[in-house]
């Protein structure tokens, strides 16, 4: 049904969400039926009404405007030019502000303003060719905000219909060959949003013309600060499918627009507080996808969507076709299986690119680990199956570097009760940088879930299982932790150079046997850190709501000295002799590592040799990438150990205490009684798990360790039969690859091709800059799947932003100068600032005024390390290497995670035009550097926090 004004054999149409469809075509333009179809569909659109183009037709009859501005229109089109353009369009402007509207005309406008609410409106042109499939007329036609009372409303009427006539519509009509038409304008009145924030969303990248993303960029206020780009906005790049956040830039947002007294907004400045972080929320981000989604599925076509909202409502206030993509579109998007892929803190243990070696023993490890993990809570038959399926690929080997497949870790997470719980500390555990939504999350599973009651036992009896184990873990933990060191001692005590080459295979395979798949049920652990931590921050939440953000991660702190610090203390201790010894020193200050022991043993340091080789004989698995095959450690360049020493001997740190102290005095001032007891239990199981977890890592290692020994010693071996040219090369082999050379399954023949091949695929992998977090559909490599998610070998260039933030690890403040680096160097007292780290670094963090980490995550090795050092910490602190260089003068406040630049380094020090710090000398390589024969190392590298073996 339509609204009618006036009287006569023929009434002039004022159309609503009520009127025939027939109409709304016929009369309403391109604004109009878009509204019409958004209503219908049941989205929310703030009340409208449409004074017909027949009313404009009819204006133009009554007051013999029809053959004037024909006239006019062809007159300025045939004549040419800007100003004759220019001329024509004033001339049709003056006509329609001074002709007169008919009784039944200006009946039809009064309706519309009641049938829009009255009051705040806006008025906007709808033209009837306008948002269609062929021409959009996009920009040409006018919209006014803010308009009130009849009186403004009609004077508004009127320059809407001008603007069908505007300078810039009749230049399109003519670059498009479409006739003046003094017919075809309509006028939308629509109630005006009392927006808290608005915006755009784009339902395809507009670009490059993606349509495997969603923009969205978002203002406070009303969007004309946006459309009129006096507002930086903030834009965040969508997946498509998932809704995931692929990519967020935050605007300056120094002000908004707001509705005035009168026609036009009202600017005033953003908070302060406001403008530095995101103006949506995840859940709003989430519903501005599905929005996106929906009307692009009813539209049949990529949208740009008008949004507001106000309260707890997401307002669309118009929708058009994105018709820019018409031209230079990408082809159609692959199908297939979704798959996120996240580095966030796997390249902790696994930093830039790895060779093939190393992620396919790491992969296979992680598959009989997390398959173990499952039948040990009860997983078993077709389930099981289900869960084998997806094991073997949690890890991704992508253009050389590792990363999360994210979804199977969440499906992970699942096997145990909680699951909502679990995976936000999950995600905050693993340092990514956004959470994937609720709807996401809740359609990943294990394995398909059986309803009705059988599902109902099912899953309780995992519970059931869950909690035993969840109870007695400490005892389990402390029975595993026998058991692998009896093993252990069985395994590392052996010559395996001494070995035949099938005697080490059989031996490396038993090793996966009787320690890696025993591994399988101490991931009770993982998840029993997951509940214990996340309980903890529900309990800080509601009991002490004032606490800071890093109050809950020093809470969770292990008590007393960590065994996987072991290997810091003991350098420090060895420092202290050394320090102690001044010939001793001015020794080692002239002699280069490579030399430095048969410098020691010619000048008769024998105790000093003495420690040091003990110091070896402990920990000689341990190295900067210590997880990688490839990296060599003490036992294969004992040198590396005078590197180690040297950084130990500049230890300026004072004892600072640890993270922890602060916790329990913030406790003693804010929680007593019974609410003290309850949270000191828990955090008790927290910080009892979390040691235990430190305990596995470092058996963990020392496996690693003994099976990089075994693997060594095969590529020795393969190389002395001659089926590679250097026993380095075995690291370029898969672990199938160098099983099959034992076993038959592959021709020795072929190994040395396939090590050329790869050495020289890594080589190149090496130049490109890898993104932390992308989707891929279907194969990933395919398809365009990695060119869409944004490799490339251009450099990030500075801003010159003069604060970072991250998140708080460690409380206390510290000012110094950095030291931007990616292998573990010579801190001496400066702050350490990375891309990333893992176990090797520790024996660094002693001398670090300060600990800056891009990646990474409070649960990280380092992380954890440094609390108890008392060092202050702030990880994810984004684009931190990108905007800090060496010998930057810093301010770190642990405590707020804020880093603040006081100044600039001196120019002789840039970051890539000095080395970063004191390089290490003698043979052994810094991290991130290429060993002799070595695949080359990532231009980037990063930080993580692992809950797994």
């Amino acid at each position: 049904m339509s609204f009618t004004a006036g009287s006569g054999h023929q009434c002039l149409r004022v159309l609503t969400y009520r009127s025939d469809e027939s109409e709304i075509a016929e009369r309403a333009g391109g604004k109009g039926r878009n509204l019409h179809a958004l209503t219908m569909s049941g989205f929310h659109v703030p009340a409208w009404s449409v004074i017909g183009a027949d009313v404009f037709a009819e204006f133009c009859r009554d007051t013999g405007l029809e053959r004037r501005l024909a006239e006019l229109s062809a007159a300025g089109r045939d004549q040419g030019g800007e100003s004759a353009a220019r001329e024509t369009a004033a001339g049709i402007a003056a006509l329609i502000e001074a002709a007169p509207l008919g009784e039944r005309v200006a009946a039809a406008v009064a309706l519309a303003y009641r049938q829009a609410g009255g009051g705040l409106v806006a008025v906007r042109s709808s033209g009837a060719q306008e948002d269609g499939a062929r021409h959009s007329f996009a920009g040409q036609f006018d919209s006014f905000l803010n308009v009130r009372g009849l009186d403004q409303v009609t004077a508004h009427v009127r320059r809407c219909w001008a603007s069908g006539f505007s300078e810039r519509s009749l230049y399109y009509r003519a670059r498009h060959g479409l006739p003046p038409d003094t017919a075809g304008l309509a006028v939308v009145v629509q109630r005006m949003v009392p927006a808290e924030r608005s915006g755009v969303l784009f339902t395809a990248e507009p670009a490059t013309g993606r349509t495997d993303r969603h923009v969205v960029s978002a203002v406070h206020g009303l969007g004309e600060g946006l459309v009129s780009g006096a507002v930086d906005a903030d834009t965040v790049v969508l997946d498509a499918v998932t809704g995931e956040p692929l990519s967020t830039v935050i605007g300056e947002k120094r002000e908004r627009y707001d509705a005035g007294s009168g026609p036009g907004c009202v600017v005033s400045p953003v908070a302060a507080e406001d403008r530095g972080r995101l103006s949506l929320t995840s859940a709003e981000l989430a519903r501005l996808h599905q929005a996106g989604v929906r009307v692009t599925e009813h539209f049949g076509c990529p949208q740009d969507i008008e949004w507001a909202i106000a309260g707890d409502t997401l307002w669309i206030l118009q929708s058009r076709p994105v018709t820019a993509l018409g031209r230079g579109a990408r082809p159609a998007e692959p199908e297939g299986e979704v798959r996120l892929w996240d580095n966030s803190n796997i390249i902790e243990s696994f930093g830039g690119v790895v060779s093939p070696l190393t992620h396919s023993f790491a992969a296979d490890t992680y598959a009989k680990v997390y398959e173990s993990y499952a039948r040990a809570l009860g997983v078993r038959g077709r389930r099981l199956r289900e869960v084998q399926e997806w094991t073997p690929h949690l890890l991704g080997h992508i253009h050389g570097r590792v990363y999360y497949n994210l979804y199977h870790w969440y499906r992970m997470v699942r096997l145990a009760p909680f699951y909502r719980l679990n995976r936000r500390v999950l995600e905050k555990s693993l340092g990514v940088a956004e959470s994937i939504s609720d709807e996401c999350a809740d359609s990943l599973h294990p394995f398909t879930p059986r309803p009705g009651p059988l599902g109902g036992l099912s899953r309780f009896t995992r519970t059931l299982i869950f909690t035993g184990r969840f109870l007695t873990v400490r005892k389990s933990v402390a029975a595993f932790h026998r058991y692998f060191h009896r093993v252990y001692e069985e395994f590392n005590d052996i010559d395996y150079d001494a070995l035949p080459g099938d005697e080490i295979h059989r031996r490396f395979r038993r090793l996966q046997r009787e320690l890696i798949e025993k591994w399988g049920p101490m991931q009770v652990l993982d998840a029993t850190i997951l509940l214990s931590v996340g309980v903890l921050a529900l309990l800080t939440r509601r009991w002490l709501p004032g606490a800071p953000d890093w109050f809950t991660w020093a809470a969770a702190a292990p008590a007393g000295p960590l065994e996987s610090a072991e290997p810091a203390r003991a350098l420090a201790e060895l420092a202290a002799r050394v320090r102690a010894d001044e010939e001793v020193r001015e020794l080692l200050d002239r002699t280069a590592d490579a030399d430095a022991y048969a410098a020691l043993r010619e000048g008769g340091h024998l105790d000093v040799l003495a420690a040091v080789d003990a110091y070896v004989a402990d920990y000689g698995y341990r190295s900067p990438d210590e997880l990688k095959l490839e990296a060599p450690d003490l036992w294969e360049n004992p040198a590396g150990m005078f590197t180690l020493l040297r950084e130990a001997l500049q230890d300026t740190a004072r004892d600072r205490g640890g993270g922890g102290d602060e916790a329990d005095a913030y406790l003693d001032r804010h929680l007593r009684g019974p609410r003290r007891w309850v949270y000191e239990r828990v955090r008790r199981k927290a910080g009892d798990a979390l040691a235990d977890r430190e305990r596995l890592r470092f058996c963990r290692t020392r496996a690693f360790g003994t099976a990089k020994r075994m693997l060594r010693a095969m590529g020795r071996d393969l190389a002395r039969i001659g089926a590679l040219d250097s026993g380095r090369d075995v690291f370029m082999l898969k672990l199938e690859e160098v099983r099959g050379a034992y076993e038959g399954q592959i021709a020795h023949t072929e190994l040395r091709e396939l090590a050329v091949l790869r050495r020289g695929r890594l080589a190149a992998d090496a130049l490109l800059r890898a993104p932390s977090r992308f989707t891929t559909r279907g194969a990933p490599y395919w398809s365009g799947n990695l060119e869409r998610a944004g490799w490339t070998t251009e450099a990030t260039a500075r801003s010159g932003v003069r604060e970072l933030r991250g998140t708080p690890c460690c409380p206390g403040v510290a000012e110094g100068r950095a030291v931007v680096t990616d292998s573990p160097c010579r801190i001496g007292g400066r702050i350490l600032v990375t891309y990333r780290t893992d176990p090797g670094w520790v024996p660094a963090l002693a001398s670090a005024a300060a600990v800056l980490v891009e990646r990474g995550s409070p649960l990280t090795h380092v992380a954890v390390v440094a609390r108890e050092l008392g060092v202050p910490t702030v990880v994810q602190v984004k684009d931190a290497t990108t905007e800090i260089r060496t010998g930057s003068r810093l301010r770190v406040d642990g405590a707020a995670g804020t880093v603040t630049v006081l100044a600039d380094p001196p120019a002789q020090d840039h970051r890539g035009e000095d080395p970063p710090a004191e390089a290490p000398s003698g043979d052994h390589p810094p991290a991130g550097e290429p060993p002799p024969d070595g695949p080359a190392a990532p231009p980037e590298t990063t930080s993580r926090t692992e809950t797994h073996p």
